[in-house]
């Protein structure tokens, strides 16, 4: 349960994330709104899940969600450059995310 709780608040991140871009430096009520409602959502998740993963982990993971989330939809959204280096990075940390999961005693 605890790990789909902290995926669940990594996909908060990406939308935080991916919402900051939206909020055009917080001038947008809206995206604003919820950019803001992500982000405690996904710390307030990040926080539950800690209640039972380590918290090296817990947070790699998270982080990682976050990255490799954003990073993908900066190339679908907004045109940023899906270089193959910058793609072999993303796959990199997806496996490093793997094998923290594989790793964790929880």
């Amino acid at each position: 349960m605890a790990w789909g709780i902290l995926l669940l608040a990594g996909v908060l991140e990406v939308g935080w994330a991916i919402g900051l871009k939206y909020t055009e430096g917080f001038t947008r009520p809206w995206p604003t709104a919820g950019t803001a409602a992500a982000l405690v959502a996904s710390m307030a998740l990040l926080g539950v899940a800690l209640r039972t993963l380590p918290l090296g982990t817990a947070y790699a993971v998270w982080t990682g969600i976050g990255t490799v989330g954003t990073a993908i939809l900066g190339i679908v959204l907004f045109d940023e450059p899906a270089s193959a280096l910058r793609l072999v990075c993303v796959a990199m940390i997806v496996c490093g995310i793997v094998g923290l999961k594989l790793a964790s005693p929880a």
